[in-house]
């Protein structure tokens, strides 16, 4: 059986912690942000865990974790 490749758009998006959950960033960062509240910007600025329905699809993309 061939190797598992890893999809790298998802390999630069998503980090694992140390208990194994997986961490991603927030959307809505790059553009029209002075229309945005200061605590919408901190907080969208801090990283978020993935739902557990979703983690075992972001497993599958990153073999390695």
């Amino acid at each position: 059986m061939p190797k598992a490749k890893t999809r790298r758009a998802a390999a630069k998006r998503f980090k694992v912690t140390g208990t194994g959950k997986i961490k991603r960033g927030h959307s809505r960062t790059s553009h029209l942000l002075e229309w945005k509240t200061s605590s919408t910007k901190r907080r969208l600025g801090k990283t978020a865990i993935v739902s557990p329905s979703d983690t075992n699809i972001v497993r599958k993309m990153i073999p390695g974790i």
